[in-house]
């Protein structure tokens, strides 16, 4: 207990810091693999801290790895800190205002909250490490692109996580607790069907139309929908639709499909069925079809022992300490939202619902199972390579949906900073639980070998693909 307190003694003298450097992101956001001022501003922090740094890891120019610590095993902290399109929004604001110079673009998911808290438990376990005579080292890992970039599947393909034992990270989130490994498999395909222009008028009969091929793949996917398990999901969006001239039969178009399941073995077979619905689509329209993998991710894999340890953790510490003013601007934020909002977090947590909660004011029980969708996150394959367990903490009003305007405005409120502090102190402090404990380690180890006998890792990303830096980053 005694070197707990000491870590949590670590990370609130580093605290002032971590929170203006969250602050600086959350008013810079940028796109997948666009996070180049975000990503200098995290360098910065870690030459200040003296971390050993590797740059443009896995080839990825906004990637990068800082490690302290000498010899023992090697402890990896992930952060973030990409933002999403159309989620400008004003700070602390109960309305919607866009920031004029954004581009539409806004911390929506609170990346810049992770990235700074998941920083601020690698530098405060660095600072351990170097007085306490402990062999063993601590790795932070910069990963950009979260958001559909899939960034940590290609670092995971590079061997950037090849030595590591364990991986820690986290999540903004109405709830403090361990997080729940439940997470969707996925992958972004994009469908360009090209046909043959013409005179839609004087000559339709000798057009082949890549517009119709498109729409009739839309339709068939829809018909797909009953016809999939319950827990898949499946979404499209036009990235091109074959122009602006309706008196052109459309010569090419392209949709964007993203196609999610459970795990895996469930993409792989859903994605063959949409990839025959394409081709059928190509065939009725006498067009041709090609396809280009864009990103794919794993489902989360969970790891017993390590989430154990990080609630044991969460219950020492206690839920985080908001006050009166926390609480007020919090209820202004959860008059824009419906009652279906506000009760979806316990539902997703699996805790009996509270309507008037404004703010967490307890830890989520070890093992509850909630219900309700889930969504993807590239930690899957992280956690599919080494033992990983990720936070859950609580920075937002509950019920604050995600990749909102209301997320966007709560980034930088003073709620969001004593989240982001206190989920730091949880992450450092199962880090040192893993350091001191070898025997976690090898627990954690063998409880990932367990779940990955029977289907051994195998990157959903095809060897051909690599990552899509320029085109994400322009926001296609």
């Amino acid at each position: 207990m005694r070197n707990t307190e000491q870590i949590w003694h670590i990370v609130d003298e580093k605290r002032a810091d971590y929170i203006a450097l969250a602050d600086r992101v959350w008013g810079m956001p940028e796109l997948a693999y666009g996070e180049h001022r975000s990503v200098a501003e995290h360098l910065a922090m870690l030459e200040h801290e003296g971390f050993r740094i590797t740059r443009d890891l896995a080839g990825i120019p906004t990637a990068v790895m800082a490690e302290a610590g000498e010899d023992g095993p090697v402890i990896a902290i992930l952060g973030e800190y990409d933002a999403l399109p159309g989620l400008s929004q004003a700070a602390g604001l109960d309305q919607p205002c866009p920031v004029e110079g954004q581009g539409g673009v806004g911390h929506g998911c609170g990346h810049n909250l992770l990235g700074s808290a998941a920083l601020l438990a690698a530098a405060a376990v660095k600072d351990w490490l170097a007085t306490s005579g402990i062999a063993g080292r601590v790795r932070y890992y910069g990963c950009p692109a979260e958001e559909g970039g899939a960034a940590k599947g290609f670092m995971v393909r590079a061997g950037a996580f090849a030595d590591v034992d364990i991986a820690i990270s986290w999540h903004p989130a109405s709830f403090s607790g361990v997080n729940e490994a439940v997470s969707l498999a996925n992958t972004r395909i994009d469908f360009t069907f090209t046909g043959r222009a013409s005179h839609a008028a004087a000559a339709p009969d000798l057009g082949r139309s890549a517009l119709d091929a498109v729409e009739l793949m839309n339709v068939g996917v829809n018909y797909l929908r009953e016809h999939m398990p319950d827990d898949a999901r499946v979404h499209y969006a036009y990235l091109d639709a074959g122009g602006i001239a309706p008196n052109v039969v459309q010569a090419r178009a392209k949709v964007r499909y993203l196609i999610r399941a459970a795990d895996l073995v469930g993409l792989n077979g859903l994605v063959v069925r949409v990839r025959r619905i394409a081709d059928g689509a190509a065939l009725m329209t006498e067009t041709t079809v090609g396809t280009q993998v864009v990103s794919a991710v794993s489902n989360l894999m969970a790891n017993t022992p390590l989430e154990q340890a990080m609630h044991d953790n969460f219950q020492r510490l206690g839920p985080p300490e908001f006050d009166d003013a926390d609480r007020a601007y919090a209820e202004r934020i959860r008059a824009t939202l419906s009652d279906a909002d506000i009760a979806a977090p316990f539902h997703r947590a699996g805790v009996p619902v509270q309507p008037g909660l404004t703010l967490c004011d307890f830890i989520i029980p070890f093992g509850a199972r909630g219900r309700g969708g889930n969504g993807s996150t590239d930690v899957g394959d992280v956690s599919w390579v080494v033992p990983t367990v990720q936070a859950r903490g609580a920075t937002c009003a509950v019920g604050t949906p995600f990749h909102t305007w209301q997320l966007t405005a709560q980034g930088k409120s003073p709620a969001a900073h004593k989240g982001l502090v206190h989920v730091a102190k949880v992450m450092a402090a199962t880090a040192l639980d893993a350091l001191q404990d070898p025997g976690l380690i090898e627990r954690a180890k063998a409880d990932l070998e367990e779940r990955t006998r029977v289907t051994p890792y195998v990157s959903p990303l095809p060897a051909d693909v690599q990552p899509p830096i320029e085109a994400m980053s322009r926001g296609v």
